[in-house]
């Protein structure tokens, strides 16, 4: 399919049956198709569910799409932490987002049978099939919550440590920089001092560091390491000398760090790094896997409200016996204005037979003119961009 062309939305519509079903779906098919090739159409045959008394109906178009939007929110949710979770990847994540058994996203509508999943509940309540999208997508947004909770925290430890590991030679962790042969440890007289000396000063560094104060050891200063501003160098004197020797090279703007060598210390933060990364990897498998399969299911779901939502609009518009068929259309982006004129075309007449089903006091979703665009037939979209992150 031509990527310009096809929208990633689709209109779910229903229309009452003619003489039959099949004649209603095939004169739409014929007006949209025909010389003109406005939308790409396909039935969307939902079973007869029971229908219970019109009062029931009303109470449940109101749930139900209350209920379509908290889906919608939690598909949502899971495509978007799913472009979170791969960071660097963002382009793979269309691939990952796949629903039904690893049919691309786009198309899952064109093959979805509402029929066959809806097999268990077609001999129960009107409300047990509403029950059961709820309970697993609530399931699936709390356990959403919960991963995404655990993955954040670890990294966030992660990123913390790495944070130390990177960034100005004054604050960042030095256990892969130093090592034991840089310092003079366990004398009673002497010290070894870290510096940081900005590299426009480092010839100054160079000329000074030996008369900074008294008792500094000749030819002790090493350059243990560079970034881009400054040198790391060490430099060792006697332990009376130190507040001296600070307060002398403050002044030429040579920085001596707060450090103590203790390899005990500096191998238990490459230990914790090393175990947060391997997590994070760990984790990330599990996590991508899991968000997978119940982003699958929660689109499953989606589209399971989306069809309980025709059927149950389609009787209170169209009235009983259950007489009406569904339709799924993909529009061409370019031509939507004409789709939308043919449809009104093919439909306007039931606006007056809606009318003489209906008592026009009572407050039905599908005709509250404030509320949403009214058309003559049922109509739903589905807004298939879920992708466009920002």
């Amino acid at each position: 399919q031509d990527k310009d062309t096809k929208m990633t939305e689709f209109w779910l519509i229903s229309a009452p049956g003619e003489k039959t079903c099949q004649q209603t779906w095939e004169k739409l098919h014929a007006a949209t198709t025909k010389n003109n090739n406005l939308s790409t159409n396909s039935k969307f045959n939902i079973p007869d569910l029971k229908v219970g008394t019109l009062d029931v109906l009303v109470g449940l178009s109101d749930e139900l799409a209350k209920l379509d939007a908290f889906v919608e929110s939690v598909v949502k949710k899971v495509a978007q932490y799913m472009a979170d979770v791969l960071e660097d990847s963002k382009d793979k994540v269309q691939e990952n987002l796949l629903a039904n058994g690893g049919k691309v996203l786009t198309t899952i509508y064109l093959s979805f049978e509402v029929e066959k999943s809806f097999k268990n509940y077609s001999s129960s309540s009107d409300t047990v099939p509403f029950i059961f999208v709820f309970k697993g997508v609530n399931q699936i947004d709390n356990d959403l919550k919960a991963r995404a909770s655990a993955y954040n925290n670890l990294k966030g430890n992660l990123q913390n440590l790495e944070r130390k590991n990177a960034g100005s030679l004054l604050t960042r962790s030095l256990a892969d920089i130093v090592k034991k042969e840089d310092f003079v440890l366990d004398s009673e007289y002497l010290v070894t001092l870290l510096v940081i000396v900005p590299k426009l000063n480092y010839n100054d560094w160079v000329k000074q560091y030996e008369t900074l104060a008294e008792m500094v050891v000749p030819r002790s200063s090493n350059v243990l390491f560079e970034d881009q501003d400054s040198y790391l160098c060490n430099v060792t004197l006697f332990r009376k000398a130190v507040d001296d020797f600070k307060h002398k090279a403050r002044e030429y703007k040579f920085m001596v760090r707060d450090f103590q060598y203790n390899e005990e210390e500096m191998k238990a933060d490459k230990e914790e790094m090393n175990r947060l990364s391997t997590d994070k990897k760990k984790q990330f498998g599990c996590l991508v896997r899991w968000l997978k399969v119940n982003f699958s299911e929660a689109f499953i779901a989606w589209i399971h409200v989306k069809a309980l939502r025709v059927f149950v609009e389609s009787v209170l518009r169209y009235g009983l016996p259950v007489n009406f068929q569904a339709m799924l259309l993909q529009p061409n982006k370019k031509t939507m204005k004409k789709l939308r004129e043919v449809l009104y075309d093919l439909y306007k007449h039931l606006d007056s037979s809606a009318a003489a089903i209906i008592d026009a006091t009572m407050d039905i979703p599908g005709l509250n003119l404030s509320q949403q665009e009214y058309y003559p037939y049922v109509y739903y979209k589905i807004d298939c961009n879920l992708l466009e992150f920002k």
